[in-house]
């Protein structure tokens, strides 16, 4: 039996259902999700391991127009993932337009001349006819290897993508043990986890300004005990997250030490700071400090 293994990089515009698909391949949660637009800043490889062949999806954030430093580190982390794939899963939301922001993906696409799936997502919310209005306007704007409509929420056509998809891995061997869905350790979740939370419950500026750093971790008494550190940019987001009397701080801790009990298989001590480091989505040293710029080795 020949084995198949490659990277397929799972790119497309902010809140078109990237982490959902992932989550949704992988039927576990490597990468958090929310309605917020950039909320993956890393790239995040999801590995499916088959008997045949081994799937190694990087989801990578949203490709967008940069208004600060963090931005444009974001669409490198994304550009870089391109380069360095096998082939292209694009995924779109079907029930959105074509706009300019499709069309910068496209050409960018188009200059990386490698195999290009696109995945229409949330198809789930069109009718038939619709759908087949969305696939064909899809299909005049270039060659792709193949168009898939999809729900990734509803777990509708991943079976097919995925024989789609192995039909064009290269040959080899896997790169990953099988028991491995992610390269990016249990620290880097925890932090994600909690930023997923805070995600939930604020609005407007806040969820874009925030960074979370894991600062302590220690298993004592069958119990882990974790220490992170909320990084915001403004003081006034500062009293924000930690709300009147500790009400929000305390919301955003208890629904992560939820999760993160869950998920570790213990009972868990979580401890949350706010510290405020103004202006540091536009400083460099900053962004790699917290974990932001994995790909920046300088």
């Amino acid at each position: 039996m020949t084995y198949k293994s490659g990277f397929i990089a799972i790119i497309g515009r902010p809140n078109a259902g990237k982490s959902t698909l992932l989550n949704a391949l992988l039927r576990e949660k490597v990468a958090i999700m929310s309605d917020k637009p950039n909320t993956t800043r890393n790239n995040i490889a999801g590995i499916l391991t088959q008997k045949d062949a081994q799937f190694v999806f990087v989801d990578t954030p949203g490709i967008h127009k940069p208004q600060q430093q963090l931005g444009r580190v974001l669409n490198k982390n994304a550009y870089m993932a391109m380069e360095d794939c096998d082939c292209l899963a694009w995924i779109v939301d079907g029930t959105q337009p074509f706009g300019k922001g499709d069309l910068f993906i496209l050409e960018r696409i188009q200059s990386l001349h490698k195999p290009c799936f696109l995945l229409v997502n949330k198809i789930d919310h069109l009718s038939k006819e619709n759908m087949i209005k969305v696939l064909m306007d899809w299909q005049n704007k270039y060659d792709f290897h193949a168009i898939i409509p999809i729900s990734a929420l509803k777990k509708e056509n991943l079976h097919e993508l995925l024989q789609v998809l192995k039909q064009a891995l290269p040959e080899g061997m896997a790169m990953y043990p099988q028991e491995m869905i992610s390269d990016h350790d249990e620290n880097f979740q925890t932090t994600e986890i909690i930023r997923e939370k805070i995600l939930f419950v604020t609005k407007e500026e806040i969820p874009h300004s925030v960074a979370v750093v894991l600062e302590n971790r220690r298993m004592e008494g069958g119990r882990l005990h974790l220490q992170a550190m909320i990084i915001v940019d403004r003081d006034s987001q500062k009293g924000i997250l930690i709300g009147k009397q500790g009400s929000m701080i305390k919301k955003i801790r208890l629904a992560a030490q939820k999760e993160l009990k869950e998920k570790f298989g213990c009972p868990v001590n979580l401890e949350l700071y706010v510290r405020v480091e103004k202006n540091w989505r536009n400083k460099e040293q900053k962004i790699k400090e917290f974990g932001l710029d994995e790909l920046n080795d300088d």
